[in-house]
This record gives C-alpha cells, sequence and structure tokens, in this order.
C-alpha cells in the first residue's frame, strides 16, 4: 500500500493563495508523484497540474500563470503553490500517485483530497 496525504487546502478570498502539499509513503512500493486534480460539486474529477516524464510540470490552461507545481523526489513531497485564486477554483484537490513493485505497471493511488474555498 502507498499512503498518499494532502494538506494546505483552506478558505481563501479571490485573489489570494494557497500552497497545498501531498505526501507519500510506502514500506512496499516505490512512489512517483504525479500531480494534482480537482473535482468541483456535480463535476468531474480534472487535471490542474502533473509532472511529465521529463520532470517538467504541465498545466491545465486553467492553471497556467497562476499555479506553480514542484516536487522534492528524495522528500517524496508534491506542492502546489496557488496563486491569484478564484471562485471557480473551489474544489477538492486530490493528489495522484503511483506505486511501483519490482515488476509491473504502476497502480494509482489518491489522497482523501483537501477541501479549497475561494470567496467573491
Amino acid at each position: 500500500q502507498v499512503q498518499v496525504v494532502e494538506s494546505g487546502g483552506g478558505l481563501v478570498q479571490a485573489g489570494g493563495s494557497l500552497n497545498l502539499s501531498c505526501a507519500a509513503s510506502s514500506s512496499t512500493f516505490s512512489i512517483k508523484l504525479v500531480g494534482w486534480y480537482r473535482q468541483a460539486p456535480g463535476k468531474q474529477r480534472e487535471l490542474v497540474a502533473v509532472m511529465d516524464s521529463n520532470g517538467e510540470p504541465v498545466y491545465a490552461d486553467s492553471a497556467t500563470g497562476r499555479f506553480t507545481l514542484s516536487r522534492d523526489n528524495a522528500e517524496k513531497t508534491l506542492s502546489l503553490q496557488m496563486d491569484s485564486l478564484q471562485p471557480e477554483d473551489t474544489a477538492v484537490y486530490y493528489c495522484h500517485v503511483l506505486g511501483y513493485l519490482r515488476v509491473g505497471p504502476g497502480i494509482d493511488y489518491w489522497g482523501q483530497g483537501t477541501q479549497v474555498t475561494v470567496s467573491a
């Protein structure tokens, strides 16, 4: 199993900032921290920002220029700095992690989510 814990969500006014953090751990799996997704009420889960195969961040159009994704492989943490937040950013934010055994493809793991609420 892989344990994934997100933190840093909260209530903020429009124009404010939040920093989300994801920490992953496992005694069995090798871990790859992938990125952040979000799900607003009544909507499907959508990509916010992920690391590509070269370790470079890729952002959704809605996050470009406002959000910054960073990864510390040694510490197994993934952070999402969110600036200039808007009410439409309100959602539960989830961290996506892949766990690898010695053989086989990566297995998807998700955290419990952290709520971000942006007031107008």
